[in-house]
């Protein structure tokens, strides 16, 4: 397996995470392949949302995007751990400084962090829960998990009806040549214009192109997941304002209840 980094968004590698005192309200289940599921919101239904976190795993500002997308949409939210057994990318580490983190996180982005590996296992999460008797699927990731959600999105035997992608990583406007399905995509101001451009035009050819939304937020990289700080005033704004964006996508594509 390759071990070369994938990750050429600057802003991506050097903006330090931000801690948020906030709760979550949901809890952990197993299912679809992983020992390990956040879930939030009502009990399953026709209707569901899987989020893919960025390389920091579990932490409090995304899950706390989770409860209000499962609160604002009336449906059950899950959230795998795609880096198990605690394999997350370290805070401490991160942006890496050293030689030897920068080839730390080149091996992560090859290795446990592969996307197209990462994607089949998303790909098949989405099965099991169609197999389970959910209806429709949708799906959103953040960072290197928006590669994740576009790859297993634009599969042609794909579980998911629409998929998002918010400040993502490794942004490429050729993989939504292949995605047979809406998609919302929300970029801060720190990605690649050039490619968010190319990909609105590609998905704007589309017979669904009126189901698809996208927006460039005047805010940073990671201003809706695990870099947000909540106790900044503009930072909290941009980061309601997301989630309602979201929220607005998914009901304009059937996915809530």
């Amino acid at each position: 397996m390759s071990t070369a980094i994938h990750n050429t968004n600057q802003a991506c590698c050097t903006r330090p995470p931000v801690v948020s005192n906030y709760t979550p309200k949901g809890s952990f289940i197993s299912f679809g392949g992983f020992k390990k599921v956040y879930v939030t919101g009502p009990q399953r239904g026709d209707t569901v949302l899987v989020c893919v976190y960025d390389i920091f795993g579990f932490k409090p500002q995304t899950q706390q995007g989770a409860d209000i997308l499962a609160a604002q949409l009336n449906v059950q939210v899950l959230m795998p751990d795609f880096f198990e057994d605690g394999a997350v990318w370290l805070l401490s580490q991160y942006p890496p400084k050293t030689d030897e983190q920068k080839a730390n996180i080149q091996k992560f982005f090859g290795g446990i962090a592969n996307p197209p590996v990462n994607a089949e296992k998303l790909f098949k999460f989405g099965k099991a829960l169609k197999e389970v008797g959910v209806k429709k699927v949708g799906c959103y990731g953040f960072c290197w998990g928006g590669k994740v959600v576009m790859l297993a999105g634009a599969r042609t035997d794909t579980p998911f009806d629409a998929v998002s992608l918010v400040h993502p990583a490794m942004l490429d406007a050729k993989d939504a040549e292949n995605l047979n399905l809406p998609l919302g995509l929300y970029l801060s101001k720190e990605e690649s214009e050039e490619e968010f451009h190319k990909m609105v035009n590609i998905m704007q050819k589309k017979p669904f192109a009126a189901k698809n939304d996208s927006r460039i937020f005047e805010s940073f990289h990671g201003f809706a997941a695990a870099r947000s700080n909540l106790d900044d005033p503009d930072n909290k704004e941009k980061y309601a304002d997301l989630y309602q964006t979201l929220e607005k996508y998914f009901k304009n594509n059937g996915l809530s209840v």
